[in-house]
């Protein structure tokens, strides 16, 4: 999962590109990126680190232009060395900078292609690197000296035909434009604004809506599954739908934990959505447990506080804040490796004795993916004085790996997988645990946008919207992604870096 914005403007646009990926920072924290143009020159900063760490005065003053591109990286693939923060830049044709959010699901495929058919090298095991290469070659392929809206449609419908899986993309060619696209399931989200000023209009894209908000834009509307968005240097706006077959399913994870809860995404307000979680929660706890015996409700923060926040007030109980959050620590979900995210835990959170101390606590947490968190926080709701420790999760059990940009690639680093709802909670070591129903989960988003009359819901359910994801490839893919091989992969990538350095 990553962040990816695009603005286009009559001012230099540096300092907006900096803020839009200060909002969207929650999406990614391994790296970030900024490339502006200024005539005929690109001017690119990206490294390693949190948007405030990689961005200086040094830097901003370099950045230089008119139009420009943004990312923040969350590694799903690929290892978190530097090498692989985006945008990418292709020279060949017209000088081309390239973000995107999701993953490929033939990028191993494409690759081949692109080295045997194309001539392409791909130095990096970013499939970002590989989407680049593919909109560059179908952009060479028409063989024009310059470059018009007409072409890149072609070249992205060329993009949609060669490479599968999900992806939202922001793109800028030298001295032309920037160029925005969806892949044709719509699985990640994309959404463009408008800006009206003295001197025109400015426009810009967003993962997230909530970036648009923040800068002064007017929300369009979503760029729709397939379709492509040219947005001339001088502000002409084209769009068309470049993919021959398109079927709206967005990640139905976005909804329950990685978007802000002030973003709307595909007409859907992230908030509303998690409100009805905690009401279809709440109602499951009275079905299964009308005499429940509950003090005081507890969210996990931060994602979860609406949902709580609505199941407390259906139940009737208290609602507490009991865990205080040390802001300077990242979300633990999305840091690489399994050994961070368990010494992160205790670091990031602090229990309020008072509020557990000899009461039936219900803790509230958006989901439950490998359990190593929900294990420390009820251990840490124990240790704090609590009676019994209950724990709800808005979302049902993850089982399944995640193939389209969320980090939950290896099945057996999950704690649902292979187990009972019983042995997850005896697993987690707390004294009654309740997930929410798949039927309810996707009522509590549907309702906000009943035209969408499907989800991506692999991770709780194993149905893959794309339909190419075999066995074979879920295996391949947990032996290349768990924890272990990314510790070996950055392992090898840092001793690589010294000798270089060297």
């Amino acid at each position: 999962m990553c962040g990816i914005a695009g603005l286009v403007s009559s001012e230099e646009v540096n300092q907006e590109l900096y803020e839009a990926l200060t909002v969207l920072q929650h999406r990614g924290q391994d790296a970030a990126g900024i490339v502006t143009c200024e005539g005929d020159r690109m001017n690119l900063r990206k490294e390693s680190g949190l948007v405030r760490d990689v961005f200086h005065t040094r830097h901003m003053v370099n950045l230089r232009g008119g139009m420009g591109i943004a990312h923040v990286r969350y590694p799903t693939a690929g290892c978190t060395s530097s090498a692989e923060a985006q945008p990418f830049y292709v020279n060949s044709p017209y000088g081309i900078t390239l973000a995107h959010n999701g993953n490929l699901t033939n990028a191993e495929v494409l690759k081949r292609e692109l080295f045997v058919q194309d001539q392409r090298h791909i130095n990096t095991d970013s499939d970002s690197e590989v989407l680049l290469n593919v909109f560059a070659h179908e952009l060479m392929e028409l063989g024009k000296l310059r470059v018009g809206p007409e072409d890149v449609f072609q070249a992205v419908a060329g993009v949609h035909r060669r490479c599968r899986g999900a992806y939202t993309v922001v793109a800028m060619i030298t001295g032309f434009g920037i160029i925005a696209f969806r892949d044709p399931n719509g699985i990640r989200p994309l959404v463009f604004g408008e800006r009206r000023t003295p001197n025109g209009t400015d426009y810009m894209i967003a993962s997230e809506s909530v970036a648009l908000d923040v800068l002064g834009f007017d929300l369009i509307r979503d760029v729709q599954p397939g379709e492509a968005i040219v947005i001339e240097k001088d502000g002409k706006l084209h769009t068309r739908l470049c993919a021959e077959q398109t079927r709206h399913t967005p990640c139905i994870f976005e909804y329950v934990y990685f978007a802000r809860p002030d973003s709307i995404i595909d007409d859907i307000s992230v908030y509303k959505a998690r409100l009805r979680m905690g009401d279809h929660l709440a109602d499951k706890i009275l079905r299964l447990r009308p005499d429940y015996d509950i003090d005081v409700v507890i969210p996990i923060p931060d994602t979860s506080r609406t949902s709580a926040l609505q199941l407390a007030n259906r139940l009737g109980v208290k609602y507490r804040e009991g865990f205080i959050k040390n802001r300077y620590i990242g979300r633990t979900f999305i840091m690489p490796g399994q050994n961070l995210r368990k010494k992160s835990v205790r670091q990031k959170l602090n229990a309020i004795d008072l509020e557990f101390k000899g009461k039936n606590v219900l803790l509230v947490d958006d989901s439950i993916v490998r359990g190593t968190t929900s294990t420390q926080i009820i251990q840490m709701a124990r240790d704090a004085g609590a009676n019994k420790v209950y724990f709800a999760s808005a979302s049902p059990p993850v089982r399944y790996p995640n193939v389209y940009g969320i980090d939950m690639p290896a099945a057996h680093e999950l704690v649902a997988y292979g187990r009972t709802d019983m042995e997850v909670q005896r697993e987690l070591g707390c004294d009654w645990l309740v997930y929410q129903d798949l039927e309810d989960l996707i009522d509590s988003v549907r309702r906000g946008n009943p035209k969408i009359e499907a989800f991506d819901t692999s991770c709780f359910n194993g149905e893959y919207v794309t339909g190419d994801i075999s066995q074979d490839y879920l295996d391949r893919l947990s032996c290349h992604r768990n924890d272990g091989a990314k510790a070996r992969r950055d392992s090898g990538s840092s001793v690589m870096e010294l000798h270089n350095a060297g």
